[in-house]
């Protein structure tokens, strides 16, 4: 098991720590945008990844890289993974968004560009949270790039281990309506009881009728020895210095969806070998995949009205 290399208070850019971490999904993202058989579509992801300057994640956008000895990163299974991932959290706010909802939250927002690649209906706001470097850059690069947002969006620089609700509706949240949130790759890099601060944090700010997405884990799922030193030699062979796994907080937490059940939502929850097939995917032959297709996945949670 990895020793993490976090603590209290620590801050980052989206070349260091935590923030390389979304640059590498921004990478991922870009590399499944690509060619004429794209699984995806995000012209911005590669231009963000380009501006961080990291080169191994630019090689990695442009299609250079190859691990194809390896089926849990070769390029097929990291395009496919991404497009699974991606589409779930698209089709959430879509569909939020067909039902009424007129609020969404990312949380932790990295080099998401959904304010920016999503047909949004007439009226809607998009709060985006995150550091306040990764905020700016982003918001820089992309106006750089002549990108505009489609839809009203409000970027706020805030730690989530800060008072951030309050800067939520500082910049007008309102409380009363019902609000779509995704913590996209979000909690295991949060200490177990800010997890559940920040869950609580969510009912509190959310309206009957609010819904909540972030990735599954069932009850006493751990991630293996084995996909962690993977992913450290993955690292080391496209010449990057970013240890994910000592970035991820280790230690019992509380599954996100028998927390959020207790505290009145309704929880959907699909599996990883159920995310794949919806996707027209079969999972990779792999042993690691397989102990944790059933075990973890995508999470959706809605709000019911009280009585």
């Amino acid at each position: 098991m990895s020793e993490s290399i976090r603590h209290d208070g620590d801050t980052w850019d989206l070349a260091s720590s935590v923030g390389a971490t979304a640059t590498s999904v921004a990478a991922s993202r870009a590399l499944a945008s690509r060619g004429p058989d794209a699984l995806i579509h995000d012209p911005y992801a590669g231009p963000l990844v380009e501006a961080v300057g990291l080169e191994p994640l630019i090689r990695l956008a442009s299609g250079e890289v190859n691990v194809e000895d390896d089926p849990m990163l070769s390029r097929r299974h990291m395009t496919e993974q991404i497009a699974v991932r991606t589409r779930f959290f698209d089709d959430f706010f879509t569909n939020a968004a067909r039902d009424g909802v007129r609020q969404a939250v990312i949380l932790a927002s990295g080099l998401d560009t959904r304010a920016y690649r999503l047909s949004w209906p007439a009226g809607t706001v998009v709060f985006e949270l995150d550091q306040p470097q990764v905020i700016e850059f982003k918001t820089q690069v992309l106006a750089d790039l002549a990108a505009t947002p489609t839809v009203d969006r409000r970027a706020i620089g805030v730690d989530l281990r800060d008072d951030w609700p309050t800067a939520l509706r500082d910049n007008g949240f309102d409380v009363n309506q019902p609000t779509a949130w995704i913590a996209e790759g979000l909690l295991i890099y949060l200490p177990p009881d800010a997890q559940d601060r920040l869950l609580d944090s969510v009912t509190t700010l959310s309206a009957p009728g609010s819904r909540f997405a972030t990735e599954f884990m069932a009850a006493g799922t751990t991630l293996p020895d084995s996909w962690r030193q993977r992913f450290k030699d993955w690292s080391t062979r496209i010449g990057s210095d970013i240890d994910l796994p000592a970035l991820i907080y280790d230690g019992d937490r509380n599954s996100a969806g028998d927390y959020l059940a207790e505290r009145g939502w309704k929880i959907n929850v699909r599996t990883a070998r159920e995310s794949y097939a919806v996707n027209g995917f079969a999972l990779p032959d792999d042993e690691t995949m397989a102990a944790l297709s059933d075990t973890s996945g995508y999470l959706t949670a809605t709000l019911a009205p009280t009585h």
